[in-house]
């Protein structure tokens, strides 16, 4: 793997791994908020957000379910309801690794497992393979 690719894949592995906490506060109007990172469960697994991945979407799967951000740390428990979205194949890699969610086919999120702060070796080989 040339030097360049290699930069690369560990800048977006850095980015990928920096937004990974659940929530994590911002300022906001001078008050501090939370902003929750995208998250969805599929078949008992959890699949978080991933930026800058190009992928081929495959067959639809069933449904995936986003569980309500808990940004304020249990205190509004109860109050917002999870929502459910359309899981699809992602062409050649697992469901069990990597799957896309949304409304449509032309209209969904790259979502994978992670391990800790790292992402599959999949997951990484097609982030390389986008550049």
């Amino acid at each position: 793997m040339r030097w360049a690719k290699r930069s690369v894949l560990a800048l977006l592995t850095a980015a990928a791994a920096a937004s990974m906490s659940a929530c994590e506060p911002e300022e906001d109007s001078g008050e501090a908020a939370a902003s929750c990172v995208y998250v969805v469960t599929y078949e008992g697994r959890t699949y978080r957000d991933v930026a800058n991945v190009e992928f081929t979407v495959g067959n639809e799967l069933g449904t995936a379910i986003q569980p309500p951000c808990d940004d304020t740390g249990g205190r509004n428990k109860g109050e917002e309801p999870s929502t459910t979205e359309n899981a699809y194949a992602v062409d050649g890699i697992s469901p069990t690794v990597a799957i896309a969610v949304g409304d449509a086919p032309d209209d969904v999120r790259f979502v994978a497992v992670h391990s800790g702060d790292e992402l599959p070796a999949e997951v990484k080989k097609l982030i390389a393979d986008s550049w």
